[in-house]
């Protein structure tokens, strides 16, 4: 943050904010340049506040909060001479002595942490919004993660969720993108977040809790069972799969087929998934069944026969779920299907006759039977906002989540070039608008705040919409690529999933795509293939 004083001495002062990545503690660092023709004094005096809070409100009793100025004093510049003083924020129980500053050792650590996450999964398309919101969203996504008591914690943030993970959040949302950025403290975070969701399975099928909290210690289920057990099946076999890691497979097999066990006895008559809520736990009605739940349940049926197939799972056990896939995909037409609003739709849920933001989900799980009316009423402005899909149509409240769910099942079914144009839209307002620059959670709830998962699924929007990846195997994927009209190519460099750090480079050959995966300098994939057409790599 840049600015100039109108004081006449030309001072430029510089302030960079940066949080520390091994500790409780903010850096604030203000950078002064003397930009005169004269000598100029700059002094900064050498102050410090702590705040002691109350030992009864607090889990470990009495904390120290306090801000003070590092490398205080007064220096006398010459022109273009700079100095910089720092403010330090620290945060710490009381018996546990005050942290050693190191300014510029943080910055460095901060500078390499934020680059490691701009290395990896890099997207190259026309459009340099696009690239750069993809950039953010993976530094937002991946820099909330916090060291607890019950290990590395992938959360929210937002000012308000910390320490605590979601079965939507974490196990939908975020994690099975992880692999696919090659972080090793991502990865960790996932992988502890299942172990945590499974510490609650029990053998009478009680609902596992929708959040646990407090570090580990505890959990919220306060909306019931809002379709939990779909998310997390949904997300661990495909973090599974795209992990690549066979011990780790076996180890979250059992939550996962726990799971698909606790939605195959919650199959109501009408043969969809009964369930208390959704994620918005009660903010728009759900009904005693979703659509959302469903879909969720039909993708990680497809996902568990993938991955028991690499696991060796009994051909009678992947049978089933290949069987229950199709049962659910036949019963989501027959009880969703419907027309809503002059569009052969979705209704979300029995009794619903006005279009809602998450009827997408069918197209992020590979159900495009009525893809062609589903994508008109995403877009239409029946749904469509300039802040991306209303929550419900005729409703100002918008949540994220939804519009980047939408423009992936766009992007899955085909339908690039709207996609493309939507999406364009709605990086420059999330990018370059009045709320940047990230995806964002809410309004009016929450006022926008900026949580991080949102920024996980922003990202999913490429690798498995535009990219079209969908992991079929521990070493393997389909891939299912597409190019909007006006761009001659679109790559993704440096993924790291599968068990392989490999490319994805796309180019337009007259009305074909050249689509090639490159690992080690070799080309493993390299063919001409129609616009939206799969093909199947496998990195073994």
């Amino acid at each position: 943050i840049d600015s100039v004083p109108g004081d006449g001495h030309g001072v430029r002062l510089r302030r960079t904010i940066l949080p520390s990545t091994s500790g409780p503690l903010v850096l604030e660092t203000y950078t002064f340049t003397n930009g005169g023709v004269s000598e100029t004094a700059v002094e900064v005096e050498n102050t410090q506040k702590i705040v002691r809070t109350s030992a009864a409100r607090g889990v470990a009793g009495e904390y120290l909060i306090s801000a003070e100025v590092v490398d205080a004093g007064a220096k006398t510049l010459r022109p273009g001479e700079s100095v910089s003083f720092a403010i330090a924020f620290t945060a710490r129980e009381a018996a546990i002595a005050k942290p050693a500053i190191d300014v510029k050792a943080e910055e460095k650590a901060r500078r390499d942490r934020v680059e490691s996450f701009l290395s990896k999964l890099r997207l190259e398309t026309p459009d340099p919004v696009l690239n750069t919101e993809f950039a953010f969203a993976k530094i937002r996504t991946t820099e909330s993660i916090y060291e607890t008591k019950g290990g590395l914690m992938h959360g929210p943030g937002g000012g308000a969720y910390y320490a605590a993970i979601w079965a939507n959040d974490q196990a939908e949302y975020t994690n099975p993108f992880f692999p696919f950025l090659g972080d090793a403290t991502g990865n960790e975070s996932a992988i502890n977040a299942f172990h945590h969701f499974a510490r609650y399975m029990n053998p009478d099928y009680k609902p596992i809790p929708s959040s646990i909290i407090a570090e580990g210690s505890g959990f919220w289920n306060g909306a019931g069972d809002r379709g939990d057990m779909s998310m997390i099946a949904y997300g661990a076999s495909r973090f599974a799969l795209a992990y690549g890691d066979r011990a780790t497979a076996e180890e979250l097999w059992k939550l996962i087929s726990w799971c698909l066990e606790y939605c195959r006895r919650k199959v109501n008559a009408d043969g969809v998934v009964a369930s208390d809520s959704d994620e918005l736990e009660g903010r728009f009605p759900a009904g005693k069944a979703n659509l959302n739940t469903s879909s969720l349940y039909y993708d990680a049926l497809n996902s568990a026969v993938f991955l028991g197939r690499e696991l060796e799972r009994p051909e009678a056990e992947l049978h089933q779920y290949a069987q229950q896939a199709e049962a659910i995909h036949v019963a989501i037409e027959r009880y969703f299907g419907a027309r809503v609003q002059g569009f052969d739709a979705y209704r979300y849920y029995a009794g619903n006759d006005v279009l809602r933001a998450w009827i997408s989900t069918p197209l992020t799980v590979g159900i495009f039977d009525r893809k062609e009316s589903l994508i008109q009423a995403l877009f239409s402005p029946t749904l469509w906002t300039e802040d991306g899909l209303a929550s419900q149509a005729g409703s100002q409240t918008f949540w994220d989540r939804a519009t980047l769910y939408g423009l992936r099942g766009a992007l899955a079914a085909g339908e690039t070039d709207r996609a493309i144009e939507f999406l364009g839209k709605y990086s420059r307002r999330r990018l370059l608008g009045e709320h940047v620059p990230y995806p964002v959670e809410a309004w009016p709830e929450g006022n926008q705040r900026h949580l991080a998962a949102e920024s996980a699924l922003y990202c999913r929007i490429f690798t498995e919409g535009l990219f079209g990846i969908r992991p079929i195997g521990l070493r393997s994927f389909r891939l299912n690529p597409s190019l909007p009209t006006g761009w001659d190519h679109a790559n993704l460099r440096d993924i790291h999933a599968f068990g392989a750090v490999f490319d994805i480079t796309i180019s337009r050959v007259g009305e074909k795509l050249q689509v090639e995966v490159i690992r080690d300098n070799r080309r493993l994939i390299s063919q001409v293939i129609e616009n939206g057409k799969a093909i199947n790599v496998e990195l073994r």
